[in-house]
């Protein structure tokens, strides 16, 4: 891709000393891998929100459905502080076009799940998520969220950066004049992508887009929705040799017995755990060249993110 994505981060990750203690959580991934193909947005709350670096610490502290912001030694409630900031902050976000945010995990600002809220006996639970997260994916429920802890889970990891280049085409499609071709034309490359993930929205966005009922600005105000509502179900092996059955479907009146043969037994081995998904996509990938099967060229599913990345090595 030419054009890169845009994505929010917490600015720490970017190895920037916003820290409490004036330090920072330089991610490599992030920076050096994904860097390549993104634009970052950094964000940190604490800083934007006035507080100086280093500062003291602070922690979540209540219940995780009722919690407050507090500094951990002068016992100064920052809430309504961070919570003022939150609500502007995501306003301003809206304009710029993000396909995404990495958080940092546990921080109380920006933990996206699983930080420690600290009860009355000062015991933490890990049930709580940061003041800006909470209003970020309230503000934004349809994009990609991830947290660096979570982006070392390579399925995981391929998920997020997978769905981050859907939402880039997707916003790509959205600036667009609302044309019934360019949305056709969308839809039908990302249909095995969106039947890997979501074999219900699969059906239920093909009889949205072909609905003669509906005018074109109706389809494409629907059409966001479905589509990020899909790609937040995970892929499985299951679904994934579904949709590897369906695209070898494509060949059986070309491929010769001892072909069909060697495909089926790659899809057992990616069944059983033996070989990455990256292996019966790059035989098909070499099936689609050999025979140039027009409809399978367009398809994202075989292609949804640069072989750079690596991601389908490891899933």
């Amino acid at each position: 891709m030419t054009a890169t994505i845009k994505l929010g981060v917490s600015q720490c990750l970017l190895g920037e000393k916003v820290r409490y203690d004036g330090g920072h959580k330089l991610d490599r991934f992030i920076t050096n891998t994904l860097g390549q193909y993104v634009t970052f947005v950094p964000v940190c709350p604490e800083v934007e929100c006035g507080l100086g670096v280093p500062r003291e610490a602070m922690r979540l502290e209540g219940t995780p459905e009722a919690f407050r912001l507090v500094t951990r030694n002068s016992r100064i409630d920052q809430t309504r502080r961070m919570v003022d900031w939150a609500e502007k902050r995501v306003r301003e976000l809206e304009k710029e076009g993000l396909c995404g945010f990495i958080f940092k995990s546990g921080s109380p600002s920006s933990g996206m799940e699983r930080v420690k809220v600290y009860g009355e006996k000062g015991m933490p639970v890990k049930k709580g998520v940061g003041i800006f997260a909470a209003r970020f994916m309230s503000h934004f429920p349809l994009l990609p969220v991830e947290d660096d802890g979570r982006l070392n889970d390579p399925r995981l990891r391929e998920h997020f950066i997978e769905l981050i280049f859907v939402f880039k085409r997707l916003r790509e499609l959205l600036a667009g004049e609302r044309k019934m071709g360019a949305l056709v034309d969308f839809h039908t490359r990302h249909k095995l992508l969106i039947m890997a993930h979501s074999p219900d929205h699969y059906r239920h966005m093909g009889k949205l887009v072909a609905d003669g009922s509906l005018t074109v600005s109706e389809k494409y105000d629907r059409y966001p929705t479905m589509i990020g509502e899909a790609m937040k179900f995970k892929t499985t092996v299951k679904k994934n040799v579904n949709v590897l059955q369906h695209i070898m479907g494509y060949f059986k009146k070309q491929i010769s017995p001892d072909e069909k043969q060697e495909i089926l037994e790659i899809f057992e081995l990616y069944r059983d755990g033996h070989v990455p998904l990256i292996v019966p996509v790059t035989l098909l990938n070499h099936y689609v060249r050999k025979y140039d099967q027009p409809y399978l060229k367009l398809q994202y599913y075989l292609n949804p993110h640069p072989l750079e990345l690596h991601l389908r090595n490891h899933v």
